[in-house]
């Protein structure tokens, strides 16, 4: 749908329907800067402010069936309707149980470029597919994989291997293989811990090793295993495999690293990596049992 003309008339009827002011004065709603509304791969820029009526006045969230009204025409989203128990943050009036639909109208009509634009995704959707494509789309940012504490950064690859030295202080190794000793005194007291993360620059990439103590079931477990910095469909052209052992004896894992898309606890929890019981990793470690002294060695590699 291309601005003005009566297509472009359609839609200014349909947000009168809904008793909506567009005026600054009524709204103090500035006039609306290269919106962003319809077709072309880049997008078509604006100046209707159709965009900006769409937005939540709470959350400034683009709004999203149902979208509330109050009985003066201020709208804002289910969600915040809630959060503002059922007043209107505008005029203070009760929002009762009123749908716009003919705002609901016009957001069908809309096409708006993903808000990842800024990052590399180029592609245009339909309103009400918007939402759902940003949720998995590959130009998203990544959240921090360092798993010792909760860090709300996020980034691209780069940035995000800078914050994990300078801000985590991490271990960065260059190499394809990797030969890494935990220690833990009184490991029997130990049921939840984490180790230092290091990464290594591996084929050009990133790979994060874990290594941490938690409990399967009732049985205290260590588990090791590998994360790529990068999306899942390209972790999926690497293999890697981790080694353990004392005593005359091993263990070996093989697998492919799992994407930083998926969380550490989600890895751990799906039990994808090397899984030693605690009392066999104090056979490997030898001595009086009464200290962890575990050898990881391991190496990755590209498919062909």
């Amino acid at each position: 749908m291309a601005p003005g003309g009566s297509a472009f008339k359609e839609v200014l009827e349909l947000v009168a329907e809904c008793d909506i002011a567009t005026s600054k004065s009524e709204n103090n709603i500035a006039p609306t800067k290269g919106t962003v509304i319809l077709s072309g791969k880049h997008g078509v820029y604006s100046n209707n402010g159709v965009h900006e009526l769409l937005e939540c006045p709470v959350c400034t969230n683009l709004m999203y069936p149902p979208i509330h009204q109050c009985p003066n025409g201020h709208t804002l989203c289910s969600a915040c309707k809630l959060r503002v128990h059922n007043c209107c943050p505008t005029c203070r009036y009760d929002l009762g149980n009123i749908r716009c639909l003919a705002l609901e109208k016009v957001a069908e009509s809309l096409e708006l470029p993903c808000k990842y634009q800024s990052l590399g995704c180029l592609d245009v959707f339909p309103y009400y597919s918007k939402l759902k494509h940003e949720q998995h789309c590959r130009f998203r940012p990544y959240s921090c994989p360092y798993a010792g504490s909760e860090c709300s950064v996020t980034g691209d690859i780069p940035a995000l291997a800078a914050h994990l030295k300078d801000d985590h202080k991490v271990d960065m190794h260059d190499g394809c293989t990797f030969n890494h000793r935990y220690v833990k005194s009184n490991p029997h007291e130990v049921e939840n811990a984490t180790w230092m993360l290091t990464v290594f620059n591996c084929f050009g990439r990133q790979f994060c090793l874990h290594f941490e103590a938690f409990q399967l079931g009732m049985a205290p477990v260590y588990m090791a295993f590998l994360r790529f910095m990068g999306d899942d469909n390209e972790a999926k052209k690497f293999s890697y495999s981790l080694e353990v052992g004392g005593n005359g004896r091993k263990l070996v894992w093989q697998g492919i690293p799992r994407s930083i898309r998926d969380s550490h606890r989600k890895v751990r929890d799906s039990q994808d990596g090397l899984i030693i019981q605690r009392n066999l990793a104090l056979y490997f470690s030898g001595g009086d049992r009464k200290e962890l002294k575990l050898r990881v060695t391991g190496r990755v590699w590209k498919e062909e």
